[in-house]
């Protein structure tokens, strides 16, 4: 198994990326992240030579938040599971989001794959932004962002 640590303190970070994120809410029901299941569509560099890398299969790559502060994990041939930390914000729309050690199994997933590039993601993610019925993971210092629509 391979494991993706949880990175040290985030506060600095997750103010930083709510802040730059705020602007971009819309409004909509208050919602909570448990309970809820998404696939990966896109990754987002903020480095405009890389831009966005477009998920082929959204299905191959889904995190579902269980009620319990688990959530499992599909990247691809693989899968795992960890715990995570969400305080949503007071409409529901954004918060904070944060991952715990995620253990993943460690299959040879057929070329080209982004499994390793997602797990490595995970740690580094500080909050999150629901708009437009998609939920946009952002990474510390501004890092990238993970575009996720509903799973289903």
């Amino acid at each position: 198994m391979t494991t993706f640590g949880t990175a040290g303190t985030r506060a600095v970070a997750t103010a930083f990326a709510l802040v730059a994120l705020a602007g971009c809410s819309s409004a909509s029901e208050p919602r909570s992240l448990a309970g809820t299941s998404w696939q990966l569509t896109a990754i987002q560099s903020m480095d405009d030579a890389e831009g966005s890398t477009p998920v082929p299969d959204p299905g191959a790559f889904t995190v579902a938040f269980g009620t319990d502060g688990h959530a499992t994990f599909r990247f691809d041939c693989n899968s795992g599971s960890g715990s995570f930390e969400s305080t949503p914000s007071a409409d529901g729309t954004s918060g904070s989001l944060t991952f715990g050690t995620v253990a993943v199994t460690e299959m040879g997933c057929p070329g080209p794959s982004l499994d390793q590039k997602v797990g490595a993601a995970l740690p580094h993610v500080t909050s999150y932004l629901i708009r437009d019925e998609h939920l946009n993971m952002s990474l510390m210092a501004d890092g990238g962002i993970l575009t996720w629509r509903p799973a289903g």
